[in-house]
């Protein structure tokens, strides 16, 4: 069993395609290969964070979608997943629905998840992760480059926050563990 983490699928989010500049033609594309990405990631035992934002479409079009993926799925309930959680088969579909969510590894680590950045997330000082979403490809995501950037040069300390929507390059529309996370963000900064 691995942990994987991803934010803003918005599958079924034809504008999406353009505010993200995704590399697909229609929204079917999209969200098949968004399919296919997570069922090659991720196995049936596989726990599978999903940090807001899972879809556009009604509840039954999602439910069906969020059915075929693999693994045990959570969500860290985003902006666009509102009217979504008013259905009752949605919420079955996952372990848990919570707005935050803090997990801690045996090498007494723990990681961060909400679908919002935090600068000032729980034990920054001392080497926690903090995984989010919700920024996109944007002004936003710069700013919290720089934010990051700035806490660094503060406390002379990594500060380990990391955008996993699914639009990153080093996410590449497919859950990642927090290993690949951090090694193919690195890859990414070299580029």
């Amino acid at each position: 069993m691995a942990y994987f983490f991803i934010a803003d699928t918005h599958f079924g989010h034809e504008a999406a395609l353009a505010f993200d500049n995704r590399p697909f033609k229609t929204i079917e594309e999209h969200d098949e290969a968004l399919i296919e990405n997570w069922n090659n990631a991720a196995g049936p035992d596989d726990e599978i964070f999903v940090l807001g934002d899972i879809s556009w479409y009604n509840a039954t079009k999602t439910n069906e979608i969020v059915r075929a993926l693999n693994g045990k799925k959570h969500l860290i309930v985003g902006n666009h997943d509102r009217n979504l959680l008013k259905n009752r088969e949605f919420q079955s579909l996952f372990m848990e629905i919570t707005d935050y969510k803090e997990l801690l590894f045996p090498d007494k680590k723990g990681v961060v998840l909400s679908h919002y950045p935090i600068p000032c997330f729980n034990h920054h000082y001392y080497g926690w992760y903090h995984l989010y979403g919700h920024v996109h490809i944007s002004f936003e995501w710069n700013m919290m480059k720089r934010v990051k950037y700035e806490m660094e040069m503060l406390y002379d300390k990594p500060c380990e926050m990391f955008n996993c929507g699914a639009m990153i390059d080093y996410m590449e529309y497919t859950p990642r563990t927090l290993e690949e996370i951090l090694e193919r963000q690195k890859d990414s900064e070299i580029k």
